[in-house]
């Protein structure tokens, strides 16, 4: 029984995070609005399974960095608080791996997408 309660409290602790992340992160909402959009404009376009898991993957890859980016942040800034070059570094490369995923994942998008709208235009 200990156990399943172990577990119970990680999830609540992970949810924490997850809220407290969307809560101070104004990045990860436009994130979670593009989400949102890829979509609705899967259901609008009947994209096939294989399609769908990828839009997912994008979507969770994207949320998950920009969670992972704010966490190295805040670590940055318990550990330096004062301004530091390495401190900037670190936060600098944090930004540029979400930009990695995010350019990636609308590559992506584009892929699935793009067809799908130029044959509607035509």
């Amino acid at each position: 029984m200990n156990y399943l309660k172990g577990r119970i409290t990680s999830f609540k602790y992970a949810i924490a995070g997850i809220l407290s992340v969307l809560k101070s992160e104004a990045n990860l909402k436009i994130h979670l609005v593009a989400a949102i959009i890829a979509l609705g404009a899967g259901g609008y376009f009947d994209i096939s399974r294989t399609e769908w898991c990828l839009v997912i993957l994008c979507i969770v890859a994207v949320l998950s960095a920009e969670t992972f980016n704010t966490a190295i942040e805040y670590l940055t800034d318990l550990v330096s608080p004062d301004i530091h070059p390495l401190a900037k570094k670190t936060k600098d490369a944090a930004a540029g791996a979400v930009l990695w995923v995010a350019f990636g994942a609308l590559l992506v998008g584009l892929v699935i997408f793009l067809p799908k709208v130029f044959s509607i235009a035509t």
